[in-house]
């Protein structure tokens, strides 16, 4: 009987908001981003400009971050919008910044639990509506 009661709670995820979270194209963000991703539903969140999915998380998305600047760092493009990606150093998460878009999204995926590429394309019809201010390129997109 323990076991019922405690279906119907839900956690909060606590997740410390960007620092532009309150810009208002932040607000446009979060409401065009999926309740589901990959079968996970949305979470209730601690902080303005965030979004969580699953239970455990599978992904946490923040609003407002620092944009990027120029990096070597690996760039993907999905559904039009290039995300920096990068392996997180202390867990299994993959850390994915929107490149060229202001205000800048991170998003946070749990390697363990889903791909990154399932959770870029749920998320990145969100950003396309922002336009982009640049784009990634390639060393054979550089002038010699």
């Amino acid at each position: 009987m323990a076991g019922v009661g405690l279906a119907g709670c839900e956690r909060t995820v606590v997740v410390e908001a960007a620092e532009d979270a309150q810009n208002p194209k932040c607000a446009d963000i979060m409401l065009r981003l999926p309740d589901e991703i990959s079968g996970e539903k949305e979470r209730t969140t601690s902080s303005q400009g965030t979004k969580a999915w699953g239970d455990p998380n599978i992904a946490v998305a923040r609003c407002g971050v620092t944009p990027p600047g120029p990096t070597t760092d690996q760039c993907v493009s999905v559904s039009g919008v290039d995300w920096i990606s990068k392996a997180s150093d202390e867990d299994d998460t993959w850390v994915f910044t929107s490149y060229g878009r202001t205000p800048a999204v991170e998003v946070l995926v749990n390697r363990k639990a889903e791909s990154g590429n399932d959770v870029l394309a749920a998320i990145s019809p969100a950003l396309a509506a922002i336009k982009p201010e640049a784009e990634c390129v390639g060393a054979q997109d550089l002038d010699s």
